[in-house]
């Protein structure tokens, strides 16, 4: 069964996250809490709702899976759609004219597409430091 080889993945009652703590991992103790796609399937990328830039990104990336975009989720900044980005530790906002789905999943695809789509873009604040730092 997968995620069974993790220390503490092995519960015995079913509702042992709901009447306990749920912090079993030596890595979950370590940081004070679940991590919660080891138990909540609903946080797992469902990959039949891969956009097709995903879909292409992936393939030319040679990932079987998204990788490190499985934590890349829409969100909001003061009430209005974004995604983080955690190499400028700052939110980008999802354009104002963009229509979004009422489906989580599909709105979280959406946010990695833009996520990477920005990070690539020469407006990205990394392009200005490459520029002004860049050794050879």
């Amino acid at each position: 069964m997968a995620g069974t080889s993790f220390k503490g993945a092995e519960i015995k009652d079913i509702d042992h996250h709901l009447k306990g703590g749920g912090i079993d991992s030596d890595r979950e103790k370590e940081i004070g809490q679940h991590i919660g796609y080891r138990y909540d399937v609903n946080l797992l990328p469902d990959y039949d709702r891969l956009t097709p830039f995903l879909k292409d990104y992936l393939e030319f990336m040679g990932w079987d899976d998204l990788n490190w975009l499985e934590d890349i989720h829409m969100g909001y900044e003061e009430g209005n759609p974004a995604v983080f980005d955690r190499n400028i530790n700052g939110w980008v906002s999802i354009p104002a004219d963009m229509d979004l789905p009422d489906n989580q999943q599909d709105r979280d695809m959406i946010a990695r597409e833009l996520l990477i789509k920005f990070q690539m873009s020469p407006k990205h604040p990394l392009v200005q430091l490459n520029s002004a730092y860049r050794k050879f």
